[in-house]
C-alpha cells in the first residue's frame, strides 16, 4: 500500500495513488469495468489524467467549479471534453449491412447469411463502442437481420433441391436447417460480446431490441434471442448481463393471447422470471412520449422524432453528453423558503444549459477521419469524406443533449417530510421541477437548433458522489443524506413497502416531461414459478409507462446448489447457505440502475450498494 499524504486539494499524483491503491471511487465508479485487468486498469489511469487535466484547463471554471463542489455534475470527464466523443447512439446496423463498410484493414461487403450478418454485428459493436463513452443498441434487430435469414434459406432450399424432389421435402428441409442456423448465429452474438472488450476497458455496454416483426424468420429471431439467454452463459449457466436485451410488447402483436406473436411475449416472460431481461418497451407509450418508436440508446437514453424529407429517421442517431443538476442541495440550501428554491433552482438550470452548450461545442473540431466507424462507414447514417467537419450531423434536432436529475425525493422530502407521496402538494412540487426542466429544453432547442432533453440520469456512481459531497457540506440529515445514496430521479423511495401497481401509478406522471431518458422497475420476489403474476404487471404497465424492468432473485451458487437470492451486507453479497462469495463459484446479479451489474465480480461503489440494499419487494 503506498501512503497518501494529506492534502485539501488532490494533485494529479494524489489521484493516480488512488488508483494504484485500488480506492473504490476510482476503482468502482463503473461497475462494469473489472478493475483488475491491465488494459482497465490502462483506461482508468488514463481516464484520472483526462479528467483532471479537463477540470483544470479545459473546462471553463465556472462549469469546473460547479462539479468540483457537486452542484453539477459534467459526466464522463475521464473522456470528453479531453477528447471530442459523445456520449451513447443507435447504432445504423441496416445501412452499413446493407452498404458495406470497412474496419481495419478489411472491407466488407454485404454478408449473403445469418451468420455472417450476426459476427459482423459483433464486430461493428466493439469498433464504434471504442469510438464513443455511452453505450450502443440495435434498434428493432430481428427485422434488421430478417433478410439475412431469408439469403440462409433460400441457400438451404437449393441445396434440398440436389437431394429431394419433393418440394415440401424440399421447404422442410430448409427451414429446419434456416431455424439451426438463427440460433447457433444469435448464441455466438451473446458469446462474442461477452468475450469481447472494447479500448475503454469493458465489455461493450450494448442494447439488442427485438419483438417487432411478424415473418417466420423474424419470429425465429426473436425466439432464439431468448431461448441463448434462458439457458446462459457457459458450462454453469451463468446469467448474461450483456446485451441488455429489450422486447417490445404492441398491442395487435403480441399483447393479448389472440394476437399473433404472442407465444414469444409468453417466451419472453419465462426468460424475465430466470434473467431478469429481458426489459420491455410498450410500444403506443413509447410512441406518446417520444413522438415514434425507437429503443432507447443504451440502458435509457431515447431520442425525440427527427424527420429527414418526410422520414422518421432513427438509427444512426446519438447523445453528445450529459450534465445533471444536484436538486436536493438546492432543496438543502434553501431548505425554509421555496421561493428561494425556485430562484435558485433557474440559475442553477441556466448554468446546466450553458454547460451543455459548452459540451456540443467540444465537437465543432472533429474530422470524419478521427473516428472513421462513425462518420465515413456508416453507424451515424452518414458517410463523409475523411476531412469533412462533423457537426452538421447533430444539428436540428438529430442528436440530443441531456438535462440530467437526480433526488426528487430527497428535495421533496427537505420541504414535506419523507413520508410525503401521498401529499398532493408535494408530488405536485416535484411535477413543477421536471415541468419546468421540460419547459426549458424546448427553450435552449429553439435557441440553438440542438435537441435539449429532459433525462432521468441512471446515477450508478452518481448516487453516491452527490450525497456523500452535500453530507460532507450539510453534515447528516435524516431520510436526506444519513441514508449516503440519493434516490435515482423521480422513482419512488426505495425503502418503502408499497405494491407493483401503486409504484407504476406513482411513477408515471414524470414520465412525459422526461422524454430523454427514463425507466421504471419494481422489486419482486422469485417469479419462477409465477410468469403470470409478472404479466399481470406488464399488462398494467403497458398504457401508463413507456419502459419498465424486472427485478427478481435469480442468484446461484455453485459450491453448495443454493438458488434464489444472496445475502446482502455492508461488505457485499453472500450466499446464505455456505457464505460462499467467490466470484468464480456464484452468479449475484442487480440491477444497478438501468442495466444489471455481476455485483460480487465487481463491486459496485458504496452509495450504490447502500441503496441496492435499501430496496422492499414490490408485492400485490
Amino acid at each position: 500500500m503506498i501512503k497518501e499524504p494529506i492534502f485539501k486539494e488532490k494533485t494529479l499524483d494524489d489521484k493516480i495513488r488512488d488508483l494504484i491503491n485500488m480506492d473504490e471511487y476510482v476503482a468502482n465508479e463503473n461497475a462494469n469495468k473489472d478493475e483488475k485487468v491491465f488494459n482497465t486498469k490502462r483506461d482508468l489511469l488514463a481516464g484520472v489524467a483526462a479528467r483532471d487535466y479537463a477540470l483544470r484547463h479545459i473546462l471553463p471554471k465556472e462549469f469546473a467549479d460547479a462539479h468540483n463542489q457537486g452542484i453539477i455534475h459534467f459526466h464522463d470527464l475521464d473522456y470528453s471534453p479531453f477528447f471530442s466523443m459523445y456520449n451513447c447512439m443507435l447504432i445504423d446496423f441496416k445501412g452499413m449491412l446493407e452498404n458495406g463498410f470497412s474496419i481495419g484493414n478489411a472491407d466488407v461487403e454485404q454478408p449473403k447469411s445469418i451468420k455472417t450478418a450476426t459476427a459482423l454485428v459483433a464486430q461493428i459493436v466493439a469498433n464504434v463502442s471504442s469510438n464513443i463513452y455511452g453505450g450502443t443498441s440495435f434498434n428493432r434487430a430481428d427485422e434488421v437481420l430478417e433478410p439475412y435469414a431469408k439469403t440462409s434459406f433460400r441457400k438451404y432450399l437449393e441445396t434440398a433441391k440436389e437431394w429431394f424432389s419433393d418440394p415440401a421435402e424440399q421447404e422442410r428441409y430448409a427451414y429446419s436447417m434456416t431455424e439451426k442456423e438463427i440460433y447457433d448465429s444469435m448464441q455466438s452474438l451473446e458469446y462474442e460480446i461477452n468475450t469481447l472488450f472494447s479500448s475503454n476497458g469493458q465489455t461493450p455496454f450494448f442494447t439488442l431490441n427485438f419483438g417487432l416483426g411478424e415473418s417466420w424468420f423474424a419470429r425465429e429471431i426473436q425466439k432464439a434471442i431468448l431461448k441463448v439467454r434462458i439457458i446462459g452463459l457457459g458450462r454453469d449457466h451463468k446469467t448474461a448481463v450483456f446485451p441488455k436485451l429489450v422486447f417490445t410488447i404492441k398491442r395487435g402483436l403480441n399483447l393479448n393471447e389472440s394476437d399473433p406473436n404472442y407465444d414469444i411475449k409468453k417466451l419472453a416472460l419465462e426468460c424475465a422470471t430466470k434473467r431478469m431481461y429481458p426489459d420491455i418497451l410498450n410500444y403506443d407509450r413509447i410512441v406518446e412520449v417520444t413522438g415514434d418508436f425507437k429503443a432507447p440508446m443504451g440502458c435509457r437514453s431515447f431520442l425525440p422524432s427527427y424527420q429527414e424529407d418526410g422520414q422518421y429517421i432513427t438509427d444512426g442517431r446519438n447523445n453528445m453528453g450529459v450534465v445533471t443538476l444536484n436538486i436536493p442541495r438546492i432543496a438543502i440550501e434553501t431548505c425554509d423558503d421555496q421561493t428561494g428554491f425556485w430562484n435558485l433552482f433557474e440559475k442553477r438550470l441556466d448554468l446546466v444549459c450553458r454547460a451543455l452548450l459548452f459540451r456540443i461545442h467540444t465537437l465543432d473540431r472533429v474530422e470524419a477521419k478521427n473516428a472513421p466507424i462513425l462518420y465515413q462507414y456508416g453507424a451515424t447514417g452518414k458517410r463523409l469524406q475523411a476531412d469533412q467537419p462533423v457537426m452538421d450531423i447533430f444539428k436540428n434536432g438529430r442528436a440530443t443533449v441531456s438535462m440530467g436529475y437526480i433526488g426528487l425525493y430527497e428535495a421533496a422530502t427537505v420541504f414535506y417530510g419523507p413520508d410525503w407521496e401521498h401529499n398532493p402538494a408535494a408530488k405536485k412540487f416535484t411535477l413543477d421541477i421536471v415541468k419546468r426542466f421540460k419547459a426549458v429544453a424546448d427553450e435552449w432547442h429553439k435557441k440553438t437548433g440542438y435537441a435539449f432533453s429532459v433525462y432521468a440520469t441512471p446515477s450508478e456512481s452518481l448516487t453516491d458522489r452527490f450525497c456523500r459531497l452535500d453530507k460532507q457540506h450539510f453534515g447528516s440529515i435524516e431520510d436526506i443524506t444519513d441514508k449516503d445514496y440519493y434516490t435515482n430521479s423521480f422513482h419512488y423511495d426505495v425503502r418503502k413497502k408499497i405494491n407493483p401497481f401503486e409504484k407504476i401509478d406513482f411513477e408515471k406522471d414524470y414520465e412525459p416531461y422526461t422524454g430523454g431518458g427514463f425507466i421504471h422497475y419494481c422489486e419482486f420476489p422469485s417469479l419462477v414459478n409465477n410468469p403470470e403474476g409478472l404479466e399481470t404487471v406488464w399488462d398494467y404497465t403497458y398504457d401508463r409507462v413507456g419502459y419498465f424492468g424486472t427485478n427478481t432473485p435469480i442468484d446461484k451458487c455453485y459450491e453448495c446448489g443454493y438458488e434464489g437470492e444472496f445475502e446482502s451486507t455492508a461488505a457485499g453479497f453472500k450466499c446464505p447457505s455456505c457464505g460462499n462469495h467467490n466470484p468464480e463459484t456464484t452468479s449475484c446479479i442487480r440491477r444497478l440502475c438501468g442495466y444489471l451489474g455481476s455485483v460480487i465480480q465487481r463491486k459496485p461503489i458504496k452509495g450504490r450498494l447502500k441503496e441496492i440494499n435499501s430496496r422492499e419487494k414490490q408485492q400485490s
